[in-house]
């Protein structure tokens, strides 16, 4: 069983910090101790039986039985045992702090489409800025996943959490009024449709989080609940509001895109839509996320970039951390040249003739 990093024996080698992280492999040495002790042992009953056998005539009979050679390679085959069984021991220093892998965030994009985002009161308008805004937010993003959602009066899933971000960019400047059939603002919708895309392609370690733009104007009951709901899932929701407090009117174009006049309510008068800043901001409390917008450069997008990359770095895992370099191939590699040249070396001197 291989021993926790708490296990291993902290060592100083010429003032440096070294380890054994297999220290349970050291009681090798006492086997390789036990082998040479009767190997030479061995060898010594050998010179007292030659010695009682032949007496003094010892060298003549048995010229190249000396002692040196046989010794000399039980040497070598000691030596290469006991550093194979340091080897195994994996003696490990020259610590180094590791830069830790930017795990990403899965995040979802909640691109409001309805009639009030295409006000010019953010130039050149709303739903035109908010698209540059998220195309230069895909620039930055690095490790991470994006989906996208359009919504109006319902919310549309139009593209799933992918990492090959030229793909959403190609759904992001298509998005617009017609990719939704029902017209309207609906943000719980949104919400729900965001979570379900999250849900679709789970990852435990990657933190979550939902982006709403839109303008705020709420048409549907229920979007603080819902960006609760998603906090309790632990889902951060943010807000990136596009729109003015003045406001603007909304307007109308024929089949070609040329302006034919404003939207009008019932008694004729001209719609004026605001930002529904108050909206947002409940939004975003409840989903435990922040409010940031596109007219104010310290709140654009810049801003959020910032805080996903927060996030990424906070996932577990994420936080930096010391690694040791493996010093085993120092001794496993001149353990196998003592065990070649015992191999090699000849026991006994050669040209002795009786």
């Amino acid at each position: 069983m291989t021993p926790a990093a708490s296990e291993a024996v902290p060592l100083r080698v010429l003032g440096e910090p070294a380890r054994l992280f297999e220290p349970g492999a050291l009681w090798l040495l006492a086997v390789v101790a036990g082998l040479g002790a009767l190997g030479a042992f061995a060898l010594w009953r050998r010179r007292v039986a030659l010695g009682r056998a032949a007496g003094p005539l010892a060298r003549r009979i048995a010229p190249t039985a000396g002692a040196v050679r046989p010794l000399l390679r039980l040497g070598l085959e000691v030596l290469g045992l006991a550093l194979l069984a340091l080897a195994l021991s994996r003696p490990q220093c020259g610590s180094r702090t590791e830069v830790p892998r930017r795990l990403g965030v899965d995040l979802v994009l909640a691109l409001d489409v309805s009639r009030s985002m295409l006000a010019r009161d953010v130039g050149p308008d709303r739903l035109s800025r908010a698209r540059l805004e998220l195309l230069a937010l895909l620039d930055g993003l690095s490790g991470d996943r994006v989906g996208l959602v359009v919504f109006a009066g319902r919310a549309v899933p139009a593209c799933p959490l992918t990492s090959d971000l030229d793909a959403l960019r190609v759904f992001l400047s298509g998005a617009g009024p017609d990719s939704v059939p029902e017209q309207g603002t609906a943000i719980a919708a949104a919400l729900r449709t965001s979570r379900e895309v999250l849900e679709a392609a789970r990852a435990p370690a990657r933190s979550r989080v939902v982006l709403l733009v839109s303008d705020g104007e709420d048409q549907e009951p229920g979007a603080a609940e819902a960006a609760a709901a998603l906090a309790n899932e632990g889902i951060r929701v943010d807000a990136l509001a596009v729109g003015s407090r003045s406001g603007a009117p909304i307007p109308v174009t024929d089949a070609s895109g040329v302006l034919t006049g404003y939207k009008k309510d019932r008694r004729g008068e001209t719609v004026v839509t605001r930002l529904g800043e108050a909206t947002l901001a409940v939004v975003a409390a409840r989903g435990k996320g922040k409010v940031f917008d596109v007219t104010h450069p310290d709140r654009g997008t810049a801003a959020f970039r910032a805080t996903l990359d927060r996030l990424a770095r906070s996932e577990p895992g994420g936080n930096a951390s010391v690694a040791w370099e493996e010093r085993y191939p120092l001794l496993a590699f001149p353990a196998l040249l003592a065990l070649l040249g015992a191999l090699l070396l000849p026991e006994g001197r050669r040209g002795g003739r009786p």
